[in-house]
């Protein structure tokens, strides 16, 4: 069996992948049902899409609110959308596409906006003073280590997601190679279904949780 993430082409030197690739088509088809399925909507007399739309946008936003509290209101729109970004790309092996969640490239990146916008939460309701002293709870001497939390929260977010979803993609791999039809298919609907949008839950409720933190006096 052999993984691969094929160099799709360059631009000025920069090699543009197949993970690359599909993620821009996840984000367009997000982008284009976003558009399609919010044309026409009305304050009143609303249609059964319009219905469904505001209901399933709400339910997304309450699970998120959920996770981070009223302290953290202004940031469930990009917690929202990073919810449906990963749980569509753990979903893209039914669609015939590799999910671009097993490059580690992807997942650092998302884990590196994460750990950006939890310390950006943190110092603008803290300031920068109140930021610098939360290194030193909940006593001077573990200092060091809150300072190394920088770096390792990011790491944790990026292998959590990158191996949970590589080892769903190689456990696919083989029983599509060992087992008979129909077994692929229903193991599919574990893999990319219910793991993979469990993935996009556990990364969207562990950012949650560490901004809930960053915002706390």
């Amino acid at each position: 069996m052999e993984i691969s993430n094929e160099v799709v082409f360059t631009v000025c030197g920069l090699r543009v992948t197949e993970s690359i690739v599909v993620s821009w088509i996840v984000i367009g088809v997000i982008l284009l049902l976003s558009f399609l399925l919010t044309r026409g909507f009305k304050i009143t007399h609303i249609g059964k899409r319009q219905a469904f739309m505001e209901w399933a946008v709400t339910s997304l936003q309450n699970i998120v609110r959920n996770m981070i509290g009223p302290e953290g209101e202004r940031y469930v729109g990009y917690l929202v959308a990073v919810l449906l970004y990963i749980g569509t790309c753990n979903i893209a092996g039914v669609f015939g596409f590799d999910p671009p969640t097993k490059d580690l490239s992807i997942t650092a990146a998302l884990a590196l906006m994460s750990i950006v916008l939890i310390q950006a939460a943190s110092i603008r309701h803290n300031r920068v003073g109140g930021w610098i002293k939360g290194f030193t709870k909940p006593a001077a001497l573990v200092t060091p280590i809150n300072i190394m939390e920088l770096a390792i929260r990011p790491l944790s977010l990026c292998m959590r997601l990158f191996g949970n979803v590589l080892g769903a993609y190689i456990i696919m791999e083989l029983i599509d190679g060992l087992c008979p039809v129909g077994v692929p298919i229903i193991a599919s609907l574990y893999f990319d279904f219910f793991d993979g949008l469990l993935q996009a839950y556990v990364f969207v409720f562990l950012t949650s949780l560490f901004i809930k933190e960053g915002l706390e006096d």
